[in-house]
């Protein structure tokens, strides 16, 4: 999946250099957050997305030791204040805060925000979406499944850099590849 993410990140042509890969952590799928920071590559990112665990600072400044050693950046899910604190290179909004993108652009190298649809989108200010649900997925709050001829079209339309998120798996990556995706998101599946 790592070749298949950095031939789209290159396929783009991208105004602003964006991490080919996002790794997303989920308390129950990535019970270990570090173990998977460990795997992360150099270019690549982990978005941390703490579900207001009490440790999420405590665990947010390992991952970012971690991450930094590896030449790899550390977003955070949703909690713009946590951010700012332990100093992460940008955070990732779910679609319901992607408005407050723009004002956050500036305070981050890297605002990322969740779309699952166009119309979402395009909301002004993030630096790239996150689309999903490309494929089938097991997550309990994908819909259903655009494939790889509609995200083709929504990354078209977005007007922005889009990632692809849901059922990305190394085999359902490379159906990918000519969709003019910016690079490609997982939970879980690629890394194992």
């Amino acid at each position: 999946m790592e070749r298949t993410a950095a031939s789209l990140g290159r396929r783009a042509r991208l105004r602003k250099p964006l991490p080919t890969l996002l790794a997303f952590t989920d308390p129950r799928r990535t019970p270990d957050p570090e173990a998977l920071a460990r795997t992360i590559l150099p270019g690549e990112a982990l978005v941390y997305r703490s579900f207001g665990a009490p440790d999420a600072e405590t665990q947010a400044r390992r991952l970012q030791a971690i991450l930094a050693s590896r030449g790899a950046l550390l977003l955070i899910g949703a909690d713009v204040d946590l951010a700012v604190r332990v100093g992460a290179d940008g955070v990732h909004l779910p679609e319901r805060l992607a408005g407050q993108a723009l004002g956050l652009r500036g305070r981050f190298r890297l605002v990322t925000a969740a779309a699952h649809s166009l119309r979402a989108a395009r909301t002004p200010g993030p630096d790239a979406v996150v689309v999903s649900a490309v494929f089938p997925s097991r997550s309990p709050s994908a819909g259903p499944p655009m494939g790889p001829v509609r995200f083709a079209a929504l990354v078209r339309a977005a007007g922005r850099p889009v990632y692809a998120l849901g059922g990305v798996t190394n085999e359902t990556a490379r159906r990918l590849v000519s969709t003019g995706a910016a690079g490609l998101a997982g939970i879980e599946g690629f890394r194992t």
